[in-house]
């Protein structure tokens, strides 16, 4: 074990740097955690400080509450808006969650700032041999994006993360699009609080050094919990983390059965997740076809290979926004290099005028439509829910998202074609209308695309360029293409992951359902079921380009008025499926 521990401390904000008293109750805590494990240790903390910087940067009211307009309107799954439904008596948005987006929305729209955060930063580290940095709110993004630009910066050193804004989608365009593991750390610790409302967000990162640690706690009369003292004594963090970082061994015995224990728990590297509604509580909403989908696409997955174990089914009304979080999350959390995800979803699409920072409508959000949704982000999956949870996947990783619904709204059609569309209500379609008063008539509004401003659109939209499209939620609108490219060269990656989506028509058509005999299905999920074993029956492997085109030919030569849309990168849509049948 070591005689001696070195910890430099980067602050948040809420002007801690004010409490005379912050850094003796950081140093006490730490002291005692690691002393707790290793009695004889030697502990110096040391602290960045990094005000000054911020005091003499440009800044304003009107920066400030652009971007809490911003974060209010994000749709984050850790949104502030979580503070107004609790009944706490909140009349206003506290001061702390005021300046954390305001110093965020400065230090993320200044290169001149950020430089010098991460000059700061590193001229301290060169002051002192660290063995441990730890990084509060505001200032784990100062260090995280120091060692990302300067991984050499933590070789050797354990990163403690807490109350942190690293995975929070409104700062991942600072890092273009994506959050990288820091391979040079000896351990990186993101210390996580649900329940923390203060722009924090959980980290997707699958590595050997990488662990989020849960630290769930509830601080009484703090409706924040953005403590970091909380953080800090927490019971997970003095059991893993101080454990750990004090040097404590554990033993042969602990080690040899916690091996075994990880055998155990190694997921199987296929899973697929299938939903499908019939049954929406409005009668006149209610389709036919979506769970025999469901059932036709599992037989599917099942003959090529996928175990009925890795599969998992959500029907009906049990299909709640919850819900279908929920096992999106087991789908898409702990995903490795070599990994194979396959979700599919039979129901109701819808688009939704959404809001901007100013709180004016000027797009419209794409969604699936839950069992219980109501025409709020709340009750929806949205393109940005969507898009948070497979944007950080592994590029190694294979994520094909297959969905028989449509985004324009409408009843039946042609006769008894349902529509597997929803149209708003009127309140929701007044936010897509103006009035003309020389024609004395209402016109739709000019909504720009949601996917408009889309880096890299031409390789991933298709020659098509589909807009308004679910899973394209890549909008680095904050930078131009050439300065985006400049970025992902210089952090080392390729920017988000980007899956296979195969769609069952285009932006400006229906998707309907088909009757096979008295049974119903989507007309798009039984063509594609149908190519995919034929071909697999005469020997072929087709590309997912292949089978689009072979889908669409059958949806055509049966007189839907309907033309599969697939996107994806241009190189894996040439690929054949990876899907092999099952002998």
């Amino acid at each position: 074990m070591p005689n001696a521990l070195s910890v430099l401390c980067v602050h948040g904000v809420g002007h801690e740097e004010a409490d005379p008293d912050f850094k003796s109750a950081w140093i006490g805590v730490i002291t005692d955690a690691l002393k707790s494990w290793n009695k004889n240790l030697t502990v110096k903390v040391d602290f960045l400080d990094f005000d000054t910087l911020f005091q003499a940067a440009p800044y304003g009211g009107e920066v400030y509450a652009e971007a809490m307009a911003k974060l209010l309107a994000s749709g984050l799954v850790h949104a502030i808006g979580d503070l107004f439904t609790r009944q706490r008596g909140l009349v206003d948005i506290p001061e702390k969650v005021r300046w954390t987006a305001g110093m965020v929305a400065q230090w993320g729209s200044d290169d001149k700032l950020r430089q010098q955060t991460r000059d700061a930063l590193l001229s301290q580290l060169k002051q002192g041999q660290y063995d441990i940095v730890l990084a509060h709110s505001l200032g784990s993004l100062i260090a995280y994006d120091t060692f990302i630009h300067k991984p050499e910066a933590i070789q050797g050193k354990s990163f403690i993360t807490f109350g942190s804004q690293i995975g929070n989608p409104c700062v991942r365009d600072v890092f273009a699009g994506r959050i990288e593991n820091l391979e040079a750390a000896t351990k990186w610790y993101h210390l996580y609080n649900p329940e923390d409302h203060v722009l924090t967000a959980s980290i997707r990162i699958c590595a050997d050094n990488f662990v989020q640690v849960s630290t769930e706690f509830d601080k009484p009369n703090d409706i924040l919990n953005h403590d970091a003292v909380y953080y800090l004594s927490h019971q997970n963090t003095k059991a893993l983390v101080w454990r750990e970082v004090s040097g404590v061994r554990v033993s042969r015995a602990i080690t040899d059965t916690s091996k075994a224990f990880n055998k155990l728990a190694i997921k199987p590297n296929r899973r697929a997740l299938l939903i499908g509604i019939n049954d929406y509580p409005d009668p006149a909403n209610r389709l036919e076809g979506c769970v025999n989908d469901v059932f036709l696409i599992s037989s599917v997955l099942q003959e090529s290979g996928i175990c009925p174990d890795d599969i998992r089914v959500v029907l009906n009304d049990r299909a709640t926004t919850a819900s279908i979080m929920d096992r999106l999350h087991w789908l898409l959390d702990d995903v490795r290099p070599g990994d194979e995800r396959v979700l599919f979803y039979s129901g109701h699409g819808a688009q939704m005028p959404a809001y901007n920072a100013r709180s004016e409508v000027d797009h419209l959000d794409e969604c699936l439509v839950p069992y219980d949704f109501d025409w709020t982000t709340e009750h929806a999956i949205t393109d940005d829910q969507f898009n948070n949870l497979y944007s950080q996947l592994p590029y190694e990783a294979s994520f094909i998202g297959i969905f028989d619904c449509c985004h324009s709204g409408g009843m039946t059609r042609e006769g008894s074609r349902r529509v597997r569309g929803l149209t708003p209500p009127d309140d929701i379609r007044h936010r897509s209308l103006r009035w003309n008063a020389k024609l004395q008539m209402w016109e739709d509004r000019t909504l720009d695309p949601t996917n408009a401003a889309l880096v890299g659109q031409e390789a991933y939209a298709g020659a098509n360029r589909a807009v308004h499209r679910l899973g394209r939620a890549l909008r680095l609108r904050s930078y131009p293409k050439k300065k985006y490219d400049k970025l992902r060269e210089n952090l080392g990656h390729k920017g988000p992951y980007l899956p296979v989506l195969l769609e069952a028509c285009r932006e400006d058509q229906f998707s309907y359902e088909y009757r096979h005999g008295v049974t119903s299905y989507g007309a798009f999920t039984f063509s594609l079921a149908q190519i995919l074993r034929s071909e697999r029956q005469a020997g072929k492997n087709i590309s997912f380009e292949k089978l689009a085109s072979l889908t669409a030919d059958r949806l055509k030569l049966l007189k839907y008025n309907q033309t599969p849309c697939i996107v994806g990168p241009s190189k894996i849509l040439k690929h054949a499926i990876p899907w092999k049948e099952q002998k």
